[in-house]
Formats: structure tokens, C-alpha cells, sequence
């Protein structure tokens, strides 16, 4: 006999985990299958067999091809992003220490932007897709890379305002800041090879260098008695 206090279990629940999940597995295939055939050469038989479902599952998920492919760019900067921001919540915001903090930091955002399996994934989809396909990519031109400069330049105005920095233009110093830590690596990624932990020091430590020469507060040193 069935208790009074018996709740009976939500039919939909189990449907919708199994949902999800499929909807992960699917993605999860399509970025493998794209990564490898680029956009044009994949196939929606190939992912539905990477994928283990069938072909009309994934039609019934996303529709088209291209709709997959904007989700999977979609679900990768997703990741991408919080791993970035969790980054930049690591700012440095005083002075103490300035030139190393900074160094630190710049090798960090290069770790979490260059190196991380993601950033790799997005980098050669654009630079195999983005000329044929741009309307693919507005997704990740829109929340990608113009995000990040507009919160590296908040961040350089607190230290402006303290006086540590001297930026007239805090949009372009954050692009500067960027396009230096970012100068001595791009022959090491554009091969597709990981940037040694040593080569990410010497390349921040030299951009911020750089950076500070330009933009850095000189005070005076105390006048002796």
C-alpha cells in the first residue's frame, strides 16, 4: 500500500538529465570533429557517430549545421571567459611590488588565454574559419576578445587613479598592455606548440618592463639629510 508521505517522483526529471546530457555529449563531439575537419569539412553523420546518437537527434537539438557550430563556439568561450575573468579578478591593485605583480599577472593571462585547451580550440577555428565564415564568429567578436581590454583598462585606472600609473588613454594602454605580453609568443603558438614556463616569464617580464617604461609613475627618491 502506498504511504500517505510517499512523494512521487517527477516524471520530467530524469528526462531532462538525460537531455542534458545527450546535449553535452553533442557538443562535446561536434568541437572534436570540428576542430579536426574545420567547419566545411565536417559532417552531421560524422559528430552523430562521435556523439553516439542518431543523425535526426542532433537535428532536432540545433537544427542545421551552422546553428552546432555557433553553440559550440558558444559553449567554448563560455569556458573560456570565466576561466579568463577568474584571471583578471587577480589584478594587481597597489603598488608594492608592481613590476612582478604585473609579471605574474601577464603570465597567468597568457596561461589562461594561450595554453588552456579551450583557448588553443578557439584560436585555430578562427584561423581556419573566420575569413570563409566571419558571421560564425560574431558571437566571439561581440564577448570575446573586445571584453577583455575593455576590463584590463578598468583595472589600469585604479592604479591611474592611485597615482602608480600615468594613461591618458586607458583603452589603448590596455591593447598595448596586450599586444606586448602577448608579442614574443605568437610564432610559438601559431605552430601550435605550448610557450615553456620560461618563455612565458621572459616574455611577460620584458612587456611590462616596456609597459611601465611607458606608462609607469617615477617618484622622486627622498632627498638625503
Amino acid at each position: 500500500m502506498k504511504r500517505h508521505d510517499d512523494k512521487p517522483m517527477k516524471a520530467g526529471r530524469p528526462a531532462q538529465r538525460g537531455q542534458c546530457a545527450k546535449r553535452l555529449s553533442i557538443l562535446e563531439a561536434a568541437a572534436a570533429v570540428f576542430c579536426r575537419e574545420g567547419f566545411s569539412g565536417a559532417s552531421i553523420d560524422e559528430i552523430a557517430a562521435e556523439a553516439c546518437v542518431s543523425r535526426q537527434t542532433i537535428y532536432n537539438h540545433y537544427r542545421e549545421k551552422e546553428t552546432l557550430f555557433t553553440a559550440v563556439v558558444e559553449d567554448v568561450m563560455d569556458r573560456s571567459n570565466a576561466a579568463l575573468f577568474s584571471v583578471l579578478a587577480t589584478f594587481p591593485d597597489t603598488a608594492d611590488n608592481l613590476e612582478n605583480e604585473l609579471t605574474a599577472f601577464a603570465v597567468r593571462l597568457n596561461q589562461s588565454c594561450l595554453c588552456n585547451h579551450d583557448g588553443k580550440f578557439l584560436r585555430k577555428l578562427v584561423y581556419s574559419e573566420g575569413e570563409r565564415y566571419p558571421h560564425l564568429f560574431e558571437t566571439w567578436r561581440q564577448h570575446g576578445p573586445g571584453k577583455v581590454g575593455s576590463a584590463l583598462a578598468a583595472l589600469f585606472s585604479r592604479l591611474a587613479h592611485k597615482g602608480v600609473l600615468a594613461i591618458d588613454d586607458l583603452d589603448l594602454a590596455a591593447r598595448q598592455f596586450l599586444a606586448l605580453v602577448n608579442a614574443d609568443l605568437q610564432m610559438t603558438v601559431l605552430f601550435g606548440e605550448t610557450p615553456s614556463d620560461d618563455l612565458l616569464e621572459r616574455t611577460a617580464r620584458n612587456a611590462v618592463r616596456t609597459f611601465l617604461r611607458a606608462y609607469g609613475v617615477q617618484h622622486p627618491a627622498p632627498a638625503e639629510a
